[in-house]
């Protein structure tokens, strides 16, 4: 049942506002504000799907409430009620983020079409929000030891910043998911994600791939090619494995960092791009630092943040949700059914030495589920486990 917020201060359009939404559609719920304060304080402890909403107000003014309202509920469509003297205002409302306006005294035909398509939109705000959801959920972090929650809580503080992030940790912990996760959970999370693993591109290609290059820069470049930093504008760029990177390409990466500007192979020209840094490596590069493989500069630009992922055998209490997670995403992906680990195969799996991670504890369990029982025994486990 959509429920629709009228913000009026003259009682007399105030009533045939409620009156025509009232009777337009009975499944309407509509709730009413004499003024812009009373207004922006019912939305903060109400959810709407619709708000019409007066310019000129005593207390505050429409403009104020839309800005008001965009902060705390952004999803909420506006649309605005202008006079004859309000109209530049009310086109400047549509910049700042409203649905549309219509003028006083309304037109019937054009206040409920208005309405209809208002609704519509948010209908479908909250269908992709819902779909970003679902999205998100290949990147969920299972677990809830002390050591994940740490992790949970830094991303819930870093993410909504610009700050750059270092990520640490062995192979197959999931340091990629703390990627994707302090993405999605900032304010540029509908823009790109661009994920380069430096330790796959030939050193010779890498400064090619992050800066992209001009036609004749090289025997192969036959045409102008944008490169990650430039595609991930606006967004994110995830630098994996960044400790396998060259120097020169490491050189190149801090004068982004510093003036947020590249320059494509082959050319001085500059660029400007305006991209999140999120590093990650299995490297100890204070060692690397020492051994000349590594810039000291470009470590401190990039370790704002230190996430140390831990190792999986540091994290034995999270093993079982583990399994329980990959069981029912592998079934799913095998179209088979459901199959359950007995606690004797569960307490076996804890014990194991995972030198390989998550990663290793993944296939292990989709050996199981596709060679074991129904319920995966202990016996089970001895005999497809280790193979």
């Amino acid at each position: 049942m959509p429920k629709i917020l009228v913000i009026e201060d003259e009682a007399a359009i105030r009533r045939v506002l409620v009156k025509i939404l009232s009777e337009e559609n009975e499944s309407y719920t509509v709730e009413e504000a004499e003024d812009g304060l009373k207004g922006i304080e019912t939305i903060k402890s109400n959810d709407y799907d619709l708000v019409l909403c007066d310019i000129k107000m005593p207390k505050m003014d429409g403009v104020e409430v839309l800005e008001a309202a965009r902060k705390i509920k952004p999803e909420i469509p506006f649309i605005m009620i202008s006079g004859h003297g309000d109209l530049d205002t009310a086109v400047n409302t549509m910049r700042l983020g409203a649905f549309d306006y219509i003028s006083k005294p309304p037109d019937l035909n054009r206040l409920l079409t208005t309405v209809r398509n208002a609704l519509d939109k948010k209908v479908l705000v909250v269908e992709n929000n819902n779909l970003k959801k679902k999205v998100s959920k290949n990147y969920e972090m299972i677990g809830a030891s002390s050591e994940i929650n740490t992790i949970k809580e830094m991303i819930e503080k870093v993410a909504p910043t610009d700050a750059r992030v270092l990520v640490t940790g062995s192979n197959g912990t999931g340091k990629e998911l703390v990627a994707h996760w302090l993405h999605e959970k900032s304010a540029r999370s509908d823009a790109p994600f661009i994920e380069v693993n430096c330790a796959a591109i030939p050193s010779e290609l890498i400064e090619s791939e992050l800066f992209g290059h001009v036609k004749g820069a090289f025997t192969s470049a036959v045409k102008d090619r944008a490169g990650k930093f430039e595609a991930a504008n606006k967004g994110t760029i995830f630098l994996d494995e960044i400790g396998d990177m060259s120097l020169s390409a490491q050189a190149k990466v801090l004068r982004a960092l510093q003036e947020s500007k590249i320059s494509r192979v082959g050319t001085d020209k500059d660029i400007k791009v305006d991209v999140r840094v999120i590093a990650a490596t299995n490297k100890d590069l204070k060692k690397e630092i020492e051994q000349g493989n590594f810039r000291e500069d470009l470590y401190h630009r990039l370790a704002v943040i230190l996430i140390q992922v831990p190792s999986l055998n540091d994290r034995r209490d999270d093993i079982p949700l583990l399994i329980e997670h990959f069981s029912k995403k592998i079934t799913e992906e095998q179209g088979m059914a459901l199959k359950t680990f007995s606690d004797t195969a569960i307490k076996l799996l804890k014990a194991y030495d995972w030198t390989g991670n998550i990663r290793e504890l993944r296939n292990v369990v989709e050996r199981l589920i596709i060679l074991g029982g129904q319920v995966v025994s202990e016996d089970d486990v001895k005999l497809f486990a280790s193979k």
